[in-house]
């Protein structure tokens, strides 16, 4: 590798360049724009993924025609109220429609796959994936009634070749069956788009990766390897999933009751781990939420667990002894509506755990989700649950599925890039990529924002441009903006509350009725806050004494003075201001 070495850093966002007449109010996909992007050369653009965990979106595009990589989901937090799921917003997939040739899913977790069911009828390109990933895939978009998309099977190590790109597909071990990492041969050269993988020896389903076509790749030269990122900051390697199953069974062995394993449901590889630890210690299995079951359900199809026992119902269950049982549940990062997350509340149809019992997170907690799962710890605690995470056990109960910095520098050895660009990581993980290719020597790295369009080829990889990027919210029945007005609304009243008044006045103004007052968030009356609500109620008649006759035939300044003046009492009582809305009825 050549000892020259130099480093960017992604530029302040600015905003994407939009011509004088652009319509300000059209949704964005229908603007017309220009991005470097669709100059000649070689470009590469996270929308999703590059900022944070989660909602991996990744973009291509060769003398004008792209290639989109992953489409996740991400998790949402107490900024997006009723919130569960976020996606990365495909604005600019819709704009160039007719130029994307095609969406290629690396594998089957939901930060990868998650999002393409909810998105693809705004882009509608052909899909490419492996054939495990293409059965998870099937069933997503069969539960959205979609029947039109077209799904590819890339076979590993067999090109593609899709519109100006040439893609090879190399299996690489993770925590799901059938991952494959990205070799893409262009007319400007070759890159590596890493997807998420690791070098485990011993993989317990799929084979391990193997350095001979990232070896043969780099003979052929390697111009950018775009890398994961997530464990960049960690030393050593991450572990083998064969390690797992000897650890769940030593933890296995001392549990007196039920046991319950939570982990990621797409981990195929660490249930077929639990059920051969639990058939060492004579336990039976069963499997405890829907996305399990799809995943199970899937990995049957394609043959990876052939040789595991048949899994038991949740209602064969309560037929079998508690020191006979494993269950195997969904929850693992505090989802409110997942398996666990209902039975340590209580609340789950057919499963219970009582004093005795033991949970066992096999699962590593990501980023900004360690508030809802202490809450799920916590309530297991509260009612006797013995609890066991990867940090307070002895033995080895969970391995990440991504590389750490002894094999990352493995994989720089074996490909040689002239340039790394860190992806698939908060900011943190970005920059402790970028330092390991610098210590590593290698010739140059581009650390990106989402949005960041960077130049692969030709030249050197820099920076060139930005586009704008965004968040969508699952909500409910409908995609939103993540920044919609509902959900700021929502969020500004988890914190000031709301005052409703409805005031019937004659047309002279005159009050016809008391006023009806409704707070919420703000006073409870069973703690002795009457006080409070009777300052509120006098406060109004106070206003409406202060306004002259002509102001009080007005109904919109009435409501205004209202308005106004109970959240300034309010604020001046409570140090809130809260949500009020004033409505003035003529009889």
């Amino acid at each position: 590798m050549s000892k020259t070495k130099s480093k960017q850093k992604a530029q302040p966002k600015k905003k994407l360049r939009q011509p004088k007449n652009a319509k300000k109010d059209a949704p964005k996909a229908d603007r017309p724009f220009r991005s470097a992007m669709d100059d000649k050369g070689l470009y590469f653009c996270p929308l999703g993924g590059s900022e944070q965990f989660g909602v991996n979106l990744n973009l291509y595009a060769c003398d004008g025609q792209y290639l989109a990589i992953d489409c996740g989901l991400g998790f949402a937090d107490e900024r997006f109220p009723g919130i569960d799921l976020l996606l990365p917003d495909p604005w600019l997939l819709e704009a160039r429609a007719d130029e994307l040739k095609g969406m290629i899913i690396t594998h089957a977790h939901e930060d990868h796959i998650g999002a393409v069911a909810h998105l693809w009828e705004r882009f509608e390109c052909p899909l490419y994936c492996t054939e495990f990933t293409a059965a998870v895939l099937h069933k997503k978009l069969r539960e959205r009634n979609i029947k039109h998309a077209k799904v590819h099977i890339l076979e590993h190590m067999i090109e593609t070749k899709i519109g100006r790109f040439a893609v090879k597909p190399v299996s690489v071990s993770h925590s799901i069956p059938d991952t494959c990492s990205l070799l893409i041969h262009t007319k400007y050269g070759q890159f590596c788009h890493s997807g998420d993988w690791n070098l485990d020896p011993a993989p317990v389903v799929g084979s391990a990766t193997k350095a001979a076509p990232f070896k043969q790749a780099a003979k052929e030269g390697v111009i950018a390897y775009i890398g994961d990122s997530t464990n960049a900051g960690s030393k050593g390697r991450s572990g083998s999933e064969g390690d797992v199953e000897e650890g769940l069974y030593q933890e296995f062995i001392k549990c007196k009751g039920k046991i319950a394993v939570t982990i990621f449901s797409s981990n195929i590889g660490r249930v077929i781990s639990v059920a051969r630890a639990a058939k060492r210690c004579g336990r039976d299995v069963g499997v405890i939420g829907r996305s399990l079951h799809r995943m199970i359900g899937c990995a049957k199809e394609c043959g990876y667990i052939d040789d595991i026992d048949d899994f038991l119902s949740e209602e064969d269950m309560g037929y079998v002894p508690d020191d006979k049982i494993v269950m195997i549940m969904t929850g693992s990062q505090g989802e409110h509506r997942a398996a666990l997350s209902k039975v340590s509340r209580g609340e789950h149809r057919s499963v219970s755990l009582s004093r005795g019992d033991s949970v066992i997170f096999s699962a590593r907690t990501i980023p900004g989700n360690e508030r809802e799962i202490n809450a799920v710890k916590n309530n297991l605690i509260a009612g006797g649950v013995r609890v066991v995470s990867p940090r307070e056990s002895e033995y080895t109960i969970h391995v990440s599925g991504h590389p750490c910095r002894d094999e990352i520098i493995e994989m720089f050895g074996w490909l040689k890039p002239d340039c790394v660009i860190p992806v698939h990581g908060e900011r943190a993980q970005l920059e402790d990529h970028a330092a390991l290719a610098a210590e590593c020597q290698i010739n140059s790295t581009v650390v990106p924002n989402n949005g960041s369009i960077i130049r692969l080829a030709p030249d050197q990889p820099e920076l060139v441009d930005h586009v704008e990027t965004g968040l969508l919210a699952v909500d409910q029945k409908r995609l939103i903006s993540a920044d919609h007005r509902s959900i700021t609304q929502r969020r500004k009243l988890q914190f000031s509350g709301v005052i409703h008044v409805s005031l019937v006045m004659d047309a002279r103004g005159e009050l016809i009725a008391d006023p009806k007052l409704d707070t919420a968030g703000l006073v409870d009356i069973e703690a002795g806050d009457q006080a409070i609500e009777d300052k509120i109620f006098d406060e109004i008649l106070d206003l409406l004494d202060d306004m002259s006759w002509e102001e009080l035939t007005d109904d919109h300044f009435v409501s205004e003075e209202v308005r106004i003046g109970l959240r300034r009492l309010c604020f001046h009582m409570l140090g809130l201001k809260p949500a009020t809305s004033v409505h003035v009825i003529r009889v």
